[in-house]
């Protein structure tokens, strides 16, 4: 049997990459997976010495039990964190949409923090004759604290290989048509059920994105702009008029201005004015997680019902819709053009193998 690593059939491979969730609802991982992603100087831009001791001595202490239990309230029985839950199904439905395509493409999953680690998926993909590689974030607007700490993560591990694959990357898709209308239709399945919205009557159309500090935006970062133009988008194409929806960020951590406006104080005041219903959608989320589920679906409905309103409405995020599935497809074949998306046939294999064994021969 041929052990070559050289005289194996070449393969591309499609790597999803996301954040990360705890192994589990308890303060002991949620510890663990914290330290690993506040750590991340893509993160956090505070000076390495000070943010040790503010991040090991008031943070971690305070916050890892505190998050536990919004872990907890949010985790789905047998099947664990949903942000894993849904990333796994969708490396898994888009492999299955390549194969009915009749494409060999390898589909794996890579968490910037926690596991399935980036070097995991890159060693598994390497053992399974993977030569080139495309980086999918499942961020669809590009962030250095997001998409560049996945990117760079995968160049660390790269960095320490010999034999590394051919590359390409995906920056961002915030404005992919296809992610679009993947946005549009999960909105209207909603609302085909439950009915749209009264904008005469002041209902509004809320889509909260993370935030992010404001500091990050005026040292260049182009996340905010790309947050606004994928809203803009989404509203258009819905029919929206610009005063019927709003774009907001959540997530705020810390006495920095970050983006604005921020959704809960947003949520609040619409109440307080009068505004009896909202729906609320995360376009920025691919997958439903803590920061939907716990933050927007439980946290901002209390603050909008103790503030007045009645009808408060989470649209869930796009998790495994078949038209998400395919919209990544349509995204990640427009980035492998001219790659081979298929694998050689056993006699190519052994023809080529046979020719390199020649080879060696005359050569000694």
């Amino acid at each position: 049997m041929n052990t070559n690593p050289h005289l194996r059939a070449s393969k591309t491979a499609v790597l999803l990459l996301n954040l990360g969730t705890p192994s589990a609802p308890t303060a002991k991982a949620v510890r663990a997976y914290l330290k690993e992603f506040l750590s991340d100087p893509r993160v956090v831009e505070i000076p390495r010495v000070i943010w040790w001791f503010i991040l090991n001595g008031i943070i971690l202490p305070i916050r890892s039990g505190a998050s536990a239990k919004k872990y907890a309230s949010i985790w789905l029985p047998k099947l664990g964190s949903p942000l894993m839950h849904y990333s796994r199904l969708q490396a898994k439905e888009l492999a299955e949409v390549f194969a009915d395509q009749g494409h060999t493409v390898l589909i794996d999953l890579a968490m910037r923090y926690g596991e399935p680690s980036t070097e995991q998926a890159l060693v598994s993909l390497k053992e399974q004759g993977m030569e080139r590689l495309l980086l999918l974030p499942l961020y669809p607007q590009y962030s250095a604290t997001t998409s560049a700490s996945s990117f760079d993560e995968v160049f660390r591990v790269l960095k320490t290989w010999r034999d590394q694959p051919e590359l390409r990357l995906v920056k961002h898709y915030h404005d992919h048509p296809a992610y679009i209308q993947a946005l549009r239709n999960q909105v209207l399945s909603v609302w085909e059920k439950d009915g749209r919205p009264d904008f005469a009557a002041g209902d509004r159309f809320v889509m909260s994105f993370h935030g992010l500090p404001k500091r990050n935006l005026m040292k260049g970062d182009p996340y905010h702009c790309e947050c606004l133009k994928t809203g803009r988008l989404l509203g258009e194409s819905l029919g929206l008029e610009p005063g019927e929806y709003l774009v907001t960020f959540q997530s705020r951590f810390g006495r920095a201005e970050w983006l604005k406006p921020y959704t809960a104080p947003t949520i609040e005041k619409l109440a307080k004015e009068g505004c009896k219903r909202i729906d609320i959608f995360c376009p920025g989320f691919p997958a439903d997680c803590l920061e939907t589920l716990e933050e927007i679906a439980m946290e901002a409905r209390e603050i909008f019902i103790e503030h007045g309103g009645r009808d408060y409405r989470y649209i869930p995020c796009l998790n495994s819709n078949p038209e998400w599935i395919d919209a990544l497809a349509d995204i990640a074949e427009q980035h492998l053009l001219g790659w081979s998306l298929g694998t050689e046939s056993a006699d190519e294999l052994t023809l080529r193998n046979q020719r390199a064994e020649a080879a060696k021969i005359h050569a000694v």
